[in-house]
């Protein structure tokens, strides 16, 4: 093959690759026996290009943390595929005695086995150092902001969490961040009122952390969300403006 045909012919092949990858993420979606209360959340949330955006692959060791029900850990393990896992972590205070969750569970590792679950107490996030490839936080990273009698969840310290979140990942590894638009102002009354966080806090708190921020996407983002409304507020459930950031730890 002369060096014309030879470029001619990586011109041709690379859009294949590039469509290959898409389709990958597309597949673990549409796979079979998802719970359908799961299938319903897809088009709000879009996790084949939110996970394609992250750059989740193969054969990674990714955790879920705060996975709730476990939508995001099934879909990474599907990605992950065999050669990889995915840990899914709970907060004690959210699982304990929740027959209802276990049953969950059992069923999400039924289809996906190399999908492993752990809980720790809400304010002592701890993991082996280097563990991760990828982690996602997934409408999740307020919480480190809120505490509530009502649900044993104690005041806690984000600092404390991201330091033992960095030391976690391993060098080069990825967390993705998905979390509800705030406007800027006091953090902690934000959470409070809204469950919502000013993106600028996210980032400042990961920089000081040590990760870098590696990429910005307006995927989620809804133009007419209205800021000062909780997230919970059936106006506007399930399609809240959402910030999506990637950061990595160098190297």
């Amino acid at each position: 093959m002369n060096r014309w045909m030879l470029a001619a012919a990586l011109c041709l092949a690379a859009p294949v690759a590039q469509a290959q990858t898409a389709q990958d993420y597309a597949a673990a979606v549409a796979a079979p026996g998802r719970a359908a209360d799961d299938v319903a959340l897809d088009a709000s949330r879009r996790p084949a290009e939110v996970l394609g955006f992250l750059g989740l692959k193969a054969g990674m060791t990714a955790a879920d943390i705060m996975a709730g029900g476990g939508y995001y850990s099934e879909l990474m393990a599907r990605i992950v595929g065999p050669k990889g896992k995915v840990l899914a972590y709970n907060p004690e205070q959210s699982v304990k005695g929740d027959d209802k969750n276990a049953a969950v569970w059992a069923a999400l590792i039924g289809r996906a086995p190399n999908v492993s679950v752990a809980a720790y107490p809400f304010d002592a996030f701890a993991a082996p150092a280097n563990s991760f490839d990828f982690v996602m936080l997934h409408m999740v990273y307020h919480d480190l902001y809120w505490e509530s009698a009502q649900y044993h969840v104690p005041r806690t310290d984000p600092a404390a969490f991201l330091k033992a979140l960095y030391a976690a990942v391993k060098p080069g590894g990825i967390v993705g961040v998905v979390d509800h638009v705030a406007l800027p102002g006091d953090t902690r009354a934000t959470v409070e009122k809204m469950h919502r966080i000013d993106p600028n806090t996210i980032k400042t708190d990961f920089a000081a952390a040590g990760f870098v921020l590696d990429g910005e996407s307006d995927l989620l983002r809804m133009a007419g969300d209205d800021h000062t409304r909780h997230v919970y507020d059936p106006a506007i459930r399930g399609h809240t403006d959402r910030v999506l950031l990637r950061f990595r730890k160098p190297a």
